[in-house]
């Protein structure tokens, strides 16, 4: 079993920080909420890395809103609930869905420049959407234009200071509420950041697995410090592969944008042949989980590594316009996406499961909040919807603001009450009889990735599921067993307790549903698997839940 913390620290020897509100990560969720908490309440941000890491800035399509006269509120709930595969919680799908045009707008307030079309707002359609609705900026690079104003807006607010470096290793905890977080800093080692309330905006962990559009910062390290410090996680066998994602052999994975699609492209197989209209009438524009399926079906059925997307029917100006920064990166490897056949394959994208919340943002542990990719917040179902993300991290971003801003107001001083050093113990997560002499951490870290790819990847079985679970099993006994120190080891540790969380879940739906297709199970069981799987703290046995 997983040590509590992962580090040893004796509180009367670390430095300690107070803060009315702690918000732990720094993308679009995080600083939403830091922006709507009251100037009265003091608020730390802590960043892993630079502000300019995180899934939010590197996201491309755009954020989905009703904002046309064609379209409604109730189109935009049943293209969510039709993508979530019966999984989606209704009630929560409507909140977000009707507070979406209101988030746009104060963006535009806050500075961020839209993409326009004769005056008025651009509007494009992805996979699964009924109509246009997908507000995008820069043509293909709206993360980066969003995170630019709202850094700015957050950094001109004078009660929210920023830590950028800080990895947080654990959430601290005391009686049975969490009261802050251990975090590490270079030049400043381990310090003990004690706050009021807690909102966790960490993101998810596409680096579990070795194909993946996400950055290296996504490790998953706040769903693995919220699991050891006792709040309830669900839904971790649903990782969304992106269907999408430059395949060029020796390099990095780079998203394709699902707005490709959006605009006519197509796809085709080695043979050149458009494969998706035999596999659903939307086509290209059916959603994520389809088309990462047919893809690797089609993969199979060609014994070739990957297939093609197709844009050289489209017109070249308006795809060069749309789609500046996917053309430039497609260039660095010789390719003129307006003439040539992009090669592609789906890479994990996004972690649909993650910290259990309510509609405020509330997770089951008193205390902290969470928004964001970090979350399973009953919004995504079994399958995210495109351009559900970011809209998810500003709707549930300010109602954890709301909601921590007012819990903290209700709250004393911390350095006015008991001793702070004298209420958490020396700790030290050393097991008797750990395994002595150095790992390769780097090693470990790609076997995992590796080995994740091949048996949690777009299409499981229960014999894969079994050797996964054995090997994370495994390499699991002698590295959360041990205490390192710096960043690498504390990220594999994390990855490893994730990993295991999602195998064991995987292997406990014996059914088909959105991004989880069992090929010993390949269709959906709505009588028995129409749940939610939840992974509880570590002393407590795993239970089933059912949407509302």
């Amino acid at each position: 079993m997983a040590s509590r913390y992962l580090v040893s620290f004796r509180p009367k020897q670390v430095p300690h920080c107070f803060t009315d509100v702690l918000i732990i990560g720094a993308g679009i969720a995080g600083l939403r909420a830091a922006l709507e908490i009251p100037s009265k309440i003091d608020v730390l941000v802590v960043s892993k890395d630079s502000l300019q890491q995180s899934n939010s800035i590197h996201a491309q399509g755009g954020i989905a809103s009703v904002l046309s006269d064609e379209d409604d509120f109730s189109h935009h709930v049943d293209d969510t609930l039709s993508a979530g595969c019966g999984l989606c919680h209704r009630e929560i799908v409507e909140q977000v869905v009707r507070e979406a045009p209101g988030q746009i707008h104060k963006l535009i307030e806050w500075g961020v420049r839209f993409d326009e079309e004769h005056g008025r707002l651009a509007l494009t359609r992805e996979g699964g959407h009924s109509h246009r609705r997908i507000v995008h900026a820069l043509g293909d690079a709206t993360g980066f234009e969003v995170m630019r104003a709202i850094i700015a807006k957050v950094r001109q607010t004078p009660n929210v200071a920023i830590w950028d470096d800080a990895f947080t290793l654990d959430l601290l905890t005391h009686d049975g509420a969490c009261c802050g977080a251990v975090v590490w800093r270079p030049g400043h080692g381990k310090m003990l950041l004690w706050a009021k309330q807690t909102i966790l905006a960490s993101g998810g962990a596409g680096m579990v697995f070795r194909e993946t559009t996400n950055p290296p910062v996504a490790t998953g390290d706040g769903m693995a410090a919220a699991w050891r410090a006792g709040a309830q996680l669900r839904d971790m066998e649903f990782m969304q592969f992106h269907p999408t994602v430059l395949y060029v052999a020796g390099s990095s994975r780079f998203l394709i944008s699902e707005a490709v699609r959006g605009e006519g492209a197509w796809l085709r197989d080695k043979n050149l042949e458009r494969f998706m209209p035999a596999v659903d009438p939307r086509a290209e524009l059916a959603p994520r989980d389809v088309v990462a399926q047919a893809i690797v079906r089609q993969m199979e059925k060609t014994r070739h590594p990957n297939v093609y997307l197709d844009l050289r029917h489209l017109d070249k100006a308006r795809v060069l316009q749309r789609f500046p920064g996917i053309a430039k990166m497609c260039q660095g490897f010789g390719l003129d996406i307006t003439n040539d056949l992009i090669p592609i394959r789906p890479g994990a994208h996004y972690t649909i499961g993650g910290v259990t919340v309510d509609a405020e943002g509330r997770t089951t542990l008193p205390g902290l909040w969470a928004a964001g990719e970090v979350t399973s917040s009953g919004l995504h179902g079994a399958n995210r919807l495109a351009s559900n993300s970011l809209l998810e991290g500003l709707v549930f971003g300010a109602a954890c603001g709301r909601g921590a801003a007012a819990a903290a107001a209700k709250s004393p001083d911390l350095f006015t009450a008991a001793p702070v050093a004298s209420v958490l113990p020396p700790y030290s997560p050393g097991a008797e009889g750990a395994p002595e002499g150095e790992l390769d951490v780097v090693d470990i870290t790609n076997a995992l990735r590796s080995l994740m790819v091949r048996h949690m990847g777009v299409i499981r079985d229960r014999a894969g599921l079994i050797q996964a679970q054995g090997d994370v099993a495994f390499w699991s006994r002698y590295v959360l067993a041990r205490e390192f120190d710096r960043r690498a080891g504390w990220e594999l540790q994390n990855m490893l307790t994730l990993a295991g969380l999602m195998i064991d879940s995987a292997l406990k739906r014996e059914e088909s549903r959105g991004v989880h297709f069992r090929a010993d199970f390949p269709r959906s069981d709505d009588t028995n698997w129409r749940r939610h799987i939840v992974c509880p703290p570590r002393s407590e046995q795993e239970t089933i839940t059912s949407p509302r």
